[in-house]
């Protein structure tokens, strides 16, 4: 990063006008105190004797505090670019693979669906209520364009993309999963989605619901152009002067937000070390900052997957200006320049060395004040003297307040995007859950137990296995439970001696709730707040109706899936707060010794704790 010793200033320059016109002003100012300095030591030597030794410390302490402003204007530009594009960058993979995380769970539960086991075992299943399931399916789960059934020999079942019907295929894919007692994921060119370039398909082998041999293989294609063309617009930048893109290990751009400009299949520069350094493509500088993936729920995303920005050099710095200062109380302001130690160090030392040429200017007048002598020419020198520091006292003035403008402005700007990214994976998630309920009331299973006039225990107590085998692949639930339509909770996932719910009921505005649900297609969704359920923490829970397999208006109970309450409290926290927090907090806290140490530590680590799931 720009903190690196071998960070060179002089490279950025040229294209900081800001900075530039600081620097061509601040020369000016420095020519002029060795300007007043040789007229002083001209026209009366004798006379400015006296202050000729603070003339040449003011100049010295002009010249050092030039350097350290220029350096510290161009770092911190540096630094807020880099942390923008940064933050986008490692938003890009890890929204991505958040989202294909709930793929492989997917394919698992629908690859064990008994339904679609039966139609592929050949049991002479219908194919229009099975085609009609799968599309039922790609209806809540919006993110797949194609699903298909194929038997071991790769022949083609069935499939709901009737625009590219299929006969069979002979992709490697099919022997890989039959082979595979888990999913198996593939992107790059497939005779089963054929017209793309590349699909991303998710693969789990479907076992005779009697037998157990594998019987064929069931695919989920991900409209991987689709879903990232959706992130790429929710978190573009707006003027169009960087651009986001998802790379391979190799670097070769696997989607663009902006495709006219670095196309798909192009191989670009990357920079995961975050390193300030100057990349080139296509005949143009770029700065660039590359992520690869965190992994979610122990899923690691697909190999080699990066997330990158790229803005070029030449307009890097053309961005929106600060103007952070003019939309704070000038009390809040003051508090946060008085605590700059904490959020920008270079400028406490600046204002420090500032305030130390001020002293030094008015000393000398003060000392010249009593000399006696040639008292025009000493006038003159004097009238010089004050009126350059007031250009001085001026310019840095005004230099430090562009470098605290520019210091803030990032941190807000950085917060507010943050802020904006936390909101938006909070939305992501809770929407698969709305999805996960509403698919799993549909289960035939489920419905056909809880459907039965006298209770088969026995079937009731196999519901608890298949909850949990559900729960297993969706791990971002702390329990998923199942109600009759009286609201007395009849399985369970994750049930043990000590945290036991079966048998309990659900509240009985939210069985009233569920029971009024007009279709498959509606779910309904507790408040965040303590249940009884959840040992009385704050959680979310998801419920959908489960209706009856001959006759869908009658409901005859539900399903309920109770998120990770943290991931809910730090998610909406984190996006809420943020920004206050970071404008806060220099008034706030910054007076705390451990916080005022140790402040981008805890920042970071309130970053960090708002993204875990």
């Amino acid at each position: 990063m720009p903190n690196d010793p071998s960070f060179q200033s002089d490279t950025f320059i040229p294209y900081m006008r800001d900075v530039v016109r600081c620097e061509q002003s601040l020369s000016e100012l420095n020519m002029m105190w060795r300007m007043i300095e040789s007229s002083a030591k001209m026209s009366c030597p004798v006379e400015a004797a006296a202050i000729l030794p603070t003339m040449a410390a003011t100049r010295d302490g002009f010249k050092q505090l030039e350097r350290e402003l220029v350096q510290s204007l161009v770092r911190e530009k540096v630094m807020t670019v880099y942390a923008e594009i940064a933050t986008k960058a490692q938003y890009v993979i890890d929204i991505v693979v958040r989202n294909l995380y709930e793929r492989t769970a997917d394919v698992g539960f629908l690859a064990i669906d008994d339904e679609l086991c039966r139609f592929v075992a050949g049991n002479n299943e219908p194919e229009e209520p099975i085609r009609a399931r799968l599309r039922a399916y790609r209806d809540k789960y919006t993110v797949y364009d194609e699903i298909i059934l194929l038997d071991t020999r790769g022949n083609v079942l069935m499939q709901i993309d009737e625009a590219t019907p299929l006969e069979g295929s002979t992709d490697p894919l099919l022997a890989q999963t039959l082979a595979s007692a888990s999913y198996v994921e593939t992107f790059r060119a497939s005779d089963l989605r054929p017209g793309k370039r590349q699909a991303l398909i998710y693969s789990r082998r479907m076992l005779h619901p009697d037998s157990g041999a594998p019987i064929g293989v069931l695919c989920l294609c991900f409209n991987f152009e689709e879903e990232m063309a959706g992130i790429f617009a929710s978190h573009r930048d707006r003027q169009a002067r960087s651009n986001l893109l998802l790379v391979d290990a190799d670097g070769f751009v696997l989607a663009s937000a902006d495709p006219d400009w670095i196309a798909v299949g192009c191989k670009v520069p990357r920079n995961p070390l975050g390193q300030a350094e100057l990349l080139m493509h296509a005949g143009r500088q770029y700065l660039v900052r590359t992520f690869g993936a965190a992994g979610y729920q122990g899923y690691p995303g697909p190999a080699g997957w990066q997330g990158q920005v790229m803005i070029p050099l030449d307009i890097a710095f053309t961005g929106a200006s600060g103007h952070a200062l003019a939309a704070l109380e000038p009390e809040l302001a003051r508090g946060l320049l008085a605590h700059a130690d904490t959020f920008c160090p270079p400028l406490h030392d600046i204002m420090n060395a500032a305030e130390t040429i001020r002293r030094v200017v008015w000393n000398g007048q003060v000392m010249t004040a009593g000399q006696r002598g040639d008292q025009f020419k000493l006038k003159v020198i004097l009238d010089q003297i004050s009126e350059t520091g007031k250009r001085s006292d001026e310019l840095f003035a005004q230099s430090i307040g562009d470098l605290y403008d520019t210091a803030l402005a990032a941190r807000l700007r950085n917060g507010e995007f943050m802020s904006h990214l936390l909101v938006d994976l909070l939305d992501r998630n809770l929407y698969e859950r709305a999805n996960d309920c509403r698919w799993w009331a549909l289960t035939p299973e489920l419905r056909r137990t809880l459907a039965e006039p006298e209770r088969d225990w026995e079937k009731v107590a196999a519901l608890n296995g298949m909850l949990d085998f559900i729960n297993g692949l969706y791990t971002v639930y702390t329990r998923i439970f199942v109600y009759d339509e009286e609201g007395r909770i009849v399985a369970a996932s994750h049930e043990t001696i000590d945290d036991a719910i079966v048998g309990a009921s659900v509240e009985a505005d939210v069985l009233a709730r569920v029971l009024a649900l007009s279709s498959e297609q509606d779910y309904t969704v507790t408040p965040f707040a303590p249940s009884p359920l959840y040992r009385g923490a704050p959680t979310y829970v998801y419920h959908a109706a489960v209706r009856d397999p001959d006759d869908a208006r009658r409901v005859v109970g539900g399903i309920g899936e109770m998120t990770y309450s943290r991931f809910a409290l730090f998610n909406v926290t984190g996006a809420i707060l943020w920004v206050g927090v970071c404008m806060g907090a220099g008034i706030i806290f910054g007076n705390i010794p451990i916080v005022r140490d140790n402040f981008t530590l805890i920042t970071l680590g309130i970053v960090f704790v708002s993204v875990l799931p």
